[in-house]
């Protein structure tokens, strides 16, 4: 989703490039906000959190993320595909595009909001069917689920301020480079 909205957003932006319609300016904003929110606060740390923890756990002991069983139906380059290369395409996004980040407070309620609302649907989903959707969660106890779920979810914080340092120190520098290419030297 996050990079079909970029997609969208960039041929958005050349379509409009020269246009003075006011409202297309205003929904090109719009859509580059979006852009730019939904990396700062599900992109990059989801992203960055998800392939870390996967191949972390994966190396450890597959079998507590993704059993073999799992190889008969996902051959190993949709599982790449799902686990690896989203930072990747993150990391080529951030170093290519300016993301304006929201206030730090708006960010870190909003990916809480997420990780809290991903954390229930989890438990629902074993409320209902009996089976945990990662299987690592079978081999905790209720209070080793509460460590686990709240870990998880200051990681991620942690990984949205990482995300805004990163984003700021690449364009904070690319800034600076181009303003030491426009000023003439002086012997």
């Amino acid at each position: 989703v996050f990079f079909g909205i970029c997609v969208l957003t960039d041929l958005s932006s050349l379509l409009t490039k020269g246009n003075d319609n006011q409202e297309q300016e205003r929904q090109l904003r719009k859509l580059i906000s979006l852009r730019d929110w939904m990396m700062s606060v599900l992109a990059f740390p989801i992203g960055v959190f998800v392939v870390t923890m996967f191949w972390s756990i994966y190396l450890y002991d597959r079998e507590l993320v993704y059993p073999k069983l799992l190889d008969n139906f996902i051959p190993p380059w949709l599982n790449h595909g799902m686990h690896t290369t989203v930072l990747p395409f993150i990391l080529i996004e951030m170093r290519t595009t300016h993301h304006e980040y929201p206030s730090k407070m708006y960010g870190l309620v909003a990916v809480c909001t997420f990780a809290a609302s991903y954390i229930l649907w989890i438990c629902w989903i074993y409320h209902v069917t009996g089976v945990w959707v990662y299987p690592l969660l079978d081999h905790l106890g209720s209070g080793a689920k509460i460590i686990f779920f709240a870990a998880v979810t200051a990681i991620i914080n942690i990984l949205y301020l990482l995300g805004e340092v990163l984003n700021n120190c690449i364009w904070d520098a690319r800034k600076g480079m181009e303003e030491g290419k426009e000023k003439p030297k002086l012997d």
